[in-house]
This record gives structure tokens, sequence and C-alpha cells, in this order.
């Protein structure tokens, strides 16, 4: 597999297949020919239902659980190699600090774990757990802790060994919207300062808000990569929104020979219409038609579809 330096995550045609029962006479498929290339410095999510393959490919990625088939690098590296972890941080979903640590000692613990020495481990924690939000509670246990500092000291702890790229499985799961908010806002820091984040989350609003782009799995296949941005653009429908001021005679006159249009009334003399339009020619016609029935535009707009309409389209259409 020939390396990218502009992608931190590569793969092609990763499969996996769990076997099990009598001599593995059961199988189960668990990705089929999942290809990926996760951009350096951007925050990339990781959507898909249960069961979609998810949580396999993270452990193909960090060497927990080996492929069946095709081929993976992280950082350039063989995925899974000693290499490969070196330069990565993780922070699983559900992860556990032993309770009588503090935030203090909970870095010392993990710290030693990547190798660092501890006087490289007290010169990075302040820092460190101030930059997740965490100063003043240094020398807390963490068994006092909300399940929204707990993560952070989880991506904290992921980020002791200063990694190129950090994993996260569901990092803000179970986070009270402040919580969620203070992460986000950890995570566009890390991306603005050069990091890369490979981030797994079922909560789809979340994602828009922080990720660049975005890989959408089911059933063990990747179904569509892209930006948040393009995504959404390109699956958009033509619907048109309009909000009008006239008398109902002359609104329903002028949208008329549109097919499919909904005229609503809200209000005396005040109507919402919704319309599909297929060009700007079309749109220019039906406002010179308005205009013409001396109909008032007040607002006019296009209608974008969410990230989440997006996933269900796709992950629907894949499901019939």
């Amino acid at each position: 597999m020939n390396h990218n330096p502009d992608f931190v995550i590569q793969t092609t045609d990763v499969s996996k297949t769990y076997r099990s029962g009598l001599f593995g006479r059961k199988s189960f498929q668990a990705l089929k020919g999942v290809s990926l290339n996760v951009p350096r410095g951007t925050i990339y999510g990781l959507l898909g239902p249960n069961g979609a393959g998810k949580t396999t490919l993270i452990k193909i990625l960090l060497g927990i659980v080996r492929k069946t088939g095709g081929s993976a690098s992280v950082l350039g590296q063989v995925a899974g190699s000693r290499a490969a972890r070196r330069e990565v941080g993780y922070l699983p979903e559900n992860h556990r600090i032993p309770r009588h640590l503090t935030a203090n000692t909970a870095l010392e613990y993990y710290g030693a774990l990547s190798g660092l020495s501890m006087s490289e481990i007290r010169q990075r924690r302040q820092p460190l757990l101030e930059s997740v939000g965490l100063q003043g509670r240094e020398n807390d246990r963490v068994s006092g802790y909300s399940k929204g500092m707990l993560q952070r000291l989880g991506l904290a702890q992921s980020m002791i060994h200063k990694p190129q790229l950090i994993v996260l499985d569901e990092p803000t799961d179970g986070v009270d919207p402040v919580g969620r908010r203070e992460i986000r806002e950890v995570l566009q820091r890390l991306a603005a300062e050069g990091h890369s984040v490979f981030l797994n989350s079922h909560l789809l609003q979340e994602i828009e808000l922080v990720c660049d782009s975005v890989a959408i799995l089911n059933h063990g296949q990747c179904l569509l990569t892209g930006t948040v941005k393009d995504l959404k653009a390109a699956l958009t429908d033509s619907a048109v929104f309009l909000q009008l001021r006239g008398p109902e005679v002359a609104v329903r006159k002028a949208t008329s020979s549109l097919a499919g249009a909904v005229v609503r009334a809200v209000a005396e003399n005040a109507f919402e219409v919704e319309v599909a339009i297929r060009s700007q020619a079309e749109l220019d016609k039906l406002i010179d038609t308005l205009r013409g029935e001396q109909v008032s535009i007040w607002q006019i707009a296009r209608r974008e579809k969410t990230l989440e309409e997006v996933f269900m389209n796709i992950v629907g259409a894949d499901r019939r």
C-alpha cells in the first residue's frame, strides 16, 4: 500500500470475518471491503447504526483485532504495528479510570504506560488539564467526577504522550449538553493546533457540529464519504420555502402552475409556500409572477438537509 502523507489513516478493501462454533463453521462478516482516506489535521467522523462495523474498524486500526483481508495504514505505518500505536492516543467507549486516583496520578499512570518519564509527565500534565477544563480539580479523586469530567480526563490521558492521531470512541455519550460543548471546544482546539482526530459517535448532531468529514458505514460496508458540507449539499432536495403576504387568490394563482406546490395559511393574508424548484430560471420566473400578482415576498429559503436526514436516507436506502 502506497502511503500518502496527506492522510493519517488509509484503508483499502479491509474486511473482517468472525468465526464461531465447532471448527469455526459459523461466520459473520463484520467488514466488507472498507476503503477510507482520513485527511491530516481534520476531525473525521465515523457514523453507522449498531452493528455497522465501526468498532471493528477501530480495533483493526489499533491492532486489537486482525483484519481478514485488505490493507490498512496509520500514520504511514502498518495499522496495529508498534510504530503506529506509539503515535496514537485512544479514548475507548466506557473507559474506566481507577476511582482512587486523582487527575494528576491518573496522568502519571497512563503516561508511564506510554513510556514517558515522571519528569515529562509532570511537565505536561498541568497545561493538559487546563486545556480540558480540569484546572483546580487536579488533586480530587475521580470518584467525585461527573461523566463530563471523566470524559475530559480521558481526553487528557489520550493526549499525554503528544500523539499525532487521536482516536475517540463515543466521547460524548452520556455527557450533558454543557459537557458536550466543552468536549467539542477541546476537539476543535486540537484540530486548530494541527492534531488529527478520528471520532466514532452515534450522536449525529455532535458529528455535524464538530467534524470536517465523515464516513457512513452500514452492514460492514462504507456507503458514503465526504465533507459534511458537501454531503449535505449533494443530497439536499430542491425544496424552496417562501413566506408571502397578499390575497390568497393571488398567492394560489401565482403558484398554480408549479407541480406539487404546498400552500399553508399562517395568518390573514400570510402564507408559507413549499415548492420544488429545479433551476434559478424557474425561481426567477416564480418571483416575477408573484410580484405581478402584487404578492409581497418576505423570505425565501432553500431547505438544507441535516446530517441526520442524510444519514437516515442513506442507511434507510441500504436496508431496503
